[in-house]
């Protein structure tokens, strides 16, 4: 298999719906921890554990790339595992790249020093795990200065969209955005550091204004996953078939997913470790 795409619960399938549309021919296989998400409310270590349990399955299908197509896991896991964890033939990568890259419009392989850029108020709208990491915000000041964050947990969020519980993440997000924009009033941007969220990111748009740019990731980690198996031609393995992995209640799983997407997702159980 060519990309293995890692996330706490569903949140990860706005991705995969976006390389889908991008990359039509890439084989994928989707593993989502259902069983015990939300992670934005575990520690890291905890965190850890999971992430590595779940992207050892991964690699266990014969994915070589793995995405993590969790904020939360990428904030309080990535780095731990690129440094002690993830073996020298696999690549493990995060979706906040993507992300930074187009705030700051600068590519990642750009080390010049951190500079000014347009945007100066930036909200970030995203798990408590995440917003306590702070790792959105170290990541962005290696390659940006004189931007002020505010950050917004965002809690109840994600366990409402894993419910399907649409008019309570509704009511959920509003309230988030309001408690934020007490802060910071005028916001340029908006990140939208979950990937559960763009599942209800009109409700995000709709609550900040027509004047606040908003970032969402799906379609920029696609972009950047497309630009990297151009350069990466051996992570593209020999599979065929996209498959979905699950460690909660396959039947479940596959009928919200099937509702979140709009199309017929098959989840299979994990296999058990």
């Amino acid at each position: 298999m060519a990309v293995g795409i890692f996330d706490s619960g569903l949140g990860g399938l706005t991705v995969l719906d976006a390389v889908v549309k991008r990359l039509p021919d890439t084989p994928l296989v989707y593993f989502g921890d259902n069983a015990h998400a939300p992670y934005g409310v575990r520690d890291a270590d905890d965190i850890y554990d999971l992430t590595t349990q779940g992207v050892q399955a991964l690699f266990d299908q014969g994915c070589d790339l793995v995405i993590l197509a969790c904020n939360t896991a990428s904030a309080a896991a990535l780095r731990r595992m690129q440094e002690g964890w993830v073996p020298r033939d696999k690549r493990v990568l995060g979706v906040f790249v993507p992300l930074i890259e187009a705030l700051t419009e600068r590519k990642w392989g750009d080390n010049s020093p951190p500079r000014p850029v347009a945007v100066e108020t930036v909200a970030l709208f995203a798990t408590p795990a995440t917003v306590s990491s702070r790792a959105f915000q170290r990541e962005l000041a290696f390659r940006a200065i004189g931007v002020d964050v505010e950050a917004q947990p965002c809690a109840g969020v994600v366990d409402a969209i894993e419910m399907g519980d649409m008019i309570l993440a509704d009511a959920l997000v509003r309230s988030h955005v309001e408690s934020l924009m007490r802060r910071m009033p005028k916001p340029q941007a908006a990140i939208l550091g979950c990937t559960h969220y763009p599942l209800v990111e009109e409700v995000f748009r709709d609550a900040l204004g027509p004047d606040v740019a908003v970032y969402s990731q799906p379609d920029l980690v696609a972009e950047a996953l497309a630009d990297y198996l151009a350069r990466h031609p051996d992570k593209v393995g020999p599979g065929t078939v996209s498959k979905f992995l699950t460690t909660g209640d396959a039947k479940s799983v596959s009928n919200k997913a099937t509702q979140f997407l709009r199309r017929r997702i098959e989840f299979e159980a994990a296999p058990a470790r």
